[in-house]
């Protein structure tokens, strides 16, 4: 059976992790500083700080932006659902908005109906690896703390910049995900797009808001921060991070291109270096059920794109509001996609995707 996920854990990162054991240097120390310098050469941060939690991550980032006690916090109702359990425990409350369904994303006019209704800061998970039109976001002018769990990597490139060779070369004009917001949440966990076994990476774009951040992560306790042993998985990840996406992305396209015909879908999103690529959700025209018994006749697995998320745990208190987050959570399927997978396998899903009914 092909699994619709799979580590992109290597021989080098087997070594990291075990070098790690038998230096014994566990706990966090100089490799929990090594990734966040790996983090800023990647991403052109201003600073950040690897916790051992997202929502760790997410407290020091409400913390340093001195939001009041009780404040709506608006989230997508395909948001992971940590983030909605986060905001309560941290005594705000969520506000939860629908999506588009064509991207599986908030919008500017979805956001800016929130602000009307009392939102004081957007948490703006970019699923799949898709970005929104974040620029119209952030001209709304409401603080907003991206996740890049599944966007690290992708960038907006302006339109006028020609080929993706010319964007590539044109470093200055790209702005990568993570950089419109005041922070940034990188999560490190066993399905995001770089792993650690656990964890996350706070980051925060700008100089203003290292330096809040940095005053309020100073005194922060060991237990709070990455331990090293998963910090060296993440460094080697990182490292790794382009050969392992532009494998993704060669498999996406041969993926892509066997939906053409038939009529399920997968979401719009831009080409080149406009999305990373996050396994391969496909919206189904007809059941989930179906598909599932069809794939796994040819030994493959798929999942419920957003069995983990916000919808799907508040099925019944945010059905009436948010009609079409409901509808893609009963409708889209992920597909194993992931850089371990084998050419045989990628030809056996591709026939699937052809043929799923």
């Amino acid at each position: 059976m092909i699994q619709t996920f799979s580590s992109t854990i290597r021989r080098k990162e087997m070594d990291a992790v075990l070098t790690c054991m038998v230096d014994e240097r566990t706990g966090p120390g100089e490799l929990n500083a090594r990734l966040v310098q790996a983090v800023k050469e990647m991403t052109g941060c201003d600073g950040a700080v690897a916790f051992r939690s997202a929502m760790v991550a997410l407290a020091y980032a409400l913390k340093a932006l001195d939001l009041p006690a009780g404040s709506l916090v608006m989230l997508s109702a395909l948001a992971p659902s940590w983030q909605y359990s986060a905001v309560e425990r941290l005594g705000y409350t969520p506000l939860v908005l629908d999506v588009s369904e064509e991207t599986g994303l908030v919008t500017a006019e979805i956001v800016a109906e929130g602000m009307k209704a009392g939102g004081r800061l957007l948490l703006l998970h970019e699923t799949m690896g898709i970005l929104p039109n974040v620029e119209q976001i952030a001209a709304l002018g409401v603080p907003m703390i991206e996740d890049i769990s599944h966007s690290v990597g992708a960038a907006v490139v302006p339109k006028e910049d020609g080929d993706s060779e010319a964007q590539g070369k044109d470093v200055q004009k790209r702005r990568l995900a993570g950089s419109f917001g005041v922070y940034a949440i990188m999560g490190l966990e066993e399905f995001d797009t770089i792993t650690a076994g656990g964890g996350a990476l706070l980051l925060a774009p700008r100089r203003r808001e290292w330096s809040a951040l940095k005053n309020v992560a100073d005194n922060a306790p060991r237990t709070d921060m990455l331990p090293d042993i998963n910090s060296a998985l993440a460094f080697v990840q990182i490292k790794e991070f382009r050969r392992n996406e532009d494998i993704r992305k060669t498999i996406y396209a041969s993926f892509q291109h066997a939906l053409l015909g038939g009529k399920n879908r997968t979401f719009a999103r831009e080409h080149g270096d406009g999305s990373t690529i996050w396994s391969f959700p496909v919206v189904l025209a007809g059941s989930f059920k179906d598909a599932k018994q069809y794939a796994a006749r040819k030994n493959i697995e798929i999942r419920p794109a957003y069995e983990d998320s916000v919808i799907a745990c508040k099925d019944e208190e945010l059905s009436g509001t948010c009609k079409k987050a409901k509808s893609l959570f009963l409708r889209t399927a992920l597909f194993p996609l992931y850089p371990r997978l084998g050419s045989e396998a990628v030809a056996n899903i591709v026939k699937v995707l052809g043929t799923l009914p």
